[in-house]
């Protein structure tokens, strides 16, 4: 379904609702009946949950965001000169798109951007940055997609006359393991053509306090980012989870290189979710896992680049060397 709207400047593709919830329950379902139990990390972002991430993002102790913004800002004109005709500009997981206005004000000041096109699964918060960007600039023209990555990858119509820029900021690569990883890149490599590029933000790997301090901010935002999962899982599905009767942890596995994100039942208790048909038993202390955060070294990157097909072409760091930017280019055959 198309929505249209902003004097023809914005277009918003939706993924079929009934889809969602079907994928939805059956991840719910097969994760809390798992021996250990977890929960997908892309059912944080229901519309509650996407602006609690912004939170996060303007948190002291989540470094991520900040860094990242450095970057973009000391580099931006660098990275916009290296497309030289109409680029449209891509993003994965776009939220607010907020540190993304950062490359979308240098393309068009050299009048170089086709349009933009954000991807996020929460067609809301779509709505809600597509007009403000809108509004912000009056020569923009977005067309959204309401999808997870490689359903929104699919429906990009990609030309031969035009370059793509296809950015994933945020360390948001950091939530699949190396295999996800790889069959991903694999899937994107296919479908860039020789001139296109991918630009990935991605957290390097450094001092465990800083690492867990990120991920444990002392003005709980993030527990309550956490929680919100199971807030979401009653809403769509008819659960009866309390969330008070859960709290958050996050800690960092050094020898896997990932932070781990976990949700842990205070007492003994069951739980039903009436969609499902479905009673779940926890033990006072059992966990569900609902994300992971994987930290690269430059070595790391470069591996992952090797095995996709792709190669870096540039890299930026900030000053501290705390979060790098990527730009990947497809390798030649």
């Amino acid at each position: 379904m198309t929505i249209s709207g902003i004097e023809g400047r914005f277009s918003l593709v939706t993924i079929d609702r009934k889809n969602f919830i079907n994928n939805f329950s059956r991840d719910v379902k097969s994760g809390l009946t798992s021996e250990s139990k977890h929960l997908p990390f892309v059912y944080f972002y229901d519309h509650a949950g996407s602006q609690l991430f912004e939170k996060i993002c303007g948190l002291p102790e989540y470094y991520l965001t900040r860094t990242e913004t450095d970057i973009l800002e000391a580099n931006a004109d660098d990275i916009v000169s290296l497309f030289t005709g109409e680029t449209v500009l891509v993003e994965l997981g776009s939220g607010s798109s907020t540190k993304t206005r950062i490359l979308i004000e240098a393309f068009l000041e050299r009048q170089r951007l086709a349009h933009y096109t954000p991807i996020d699964v929460s067609h809301k918060i779509l709505e809600e940055s597509a007009y403000s960007l809108l509004e912000a600039y009056p020569d923009l023209v977005i067309n959204a997609i309401a999808a997870r990555y490689n359903e929104g990858i699919d429906h990009l119509n990609i030309l031969k006359e035009q370059q793509n820029l296809i950015t994933w900021l945020g360390s948001s690569i950091g939530n699949f393991n190396r295999s996800e990883v790889t069959d991903f890149l694999r899937h994107l490599q296919k479908i860039m053509l020789p001139n296109d590029r991918f630009l990935v933000g991605i957290d390097l790997k450094k001092e465990k306090t800083i690492l867990e301090n990120a991920y444990n901010d002392t003005q709980g935002v993030t527990a309550e980012f956490n929680l919100n999962l199971l807030t979401h899982v009653n809403r769509e599905l008819g659960g009866n989870f309390d969330v008070d009767k859960f709290f958050h942890k996050a800690i960092y596995n050094e020898e896997i290189g990932r932070i781990e994100m976990y949700l842990i039942s205070h007492i003994d208790q069951k739980v039903f979710i009436s969609e499902l048909d479905l009673e779940v038993s926890f033990m006072a202390d059992e966990t569900i896992h609902t994300e992971h955060s994987f930290k690269y070294s430059p070595d790391d990157i470069n591996a992952l680049a090797e095995e996709t097909g792709l190669y870096v072409e540039q890299q930026w760091f900030d000053t501290e060397q705390l979060f790098s930017l990527n730009l990947f280019a497809p390798a030649a055959d």
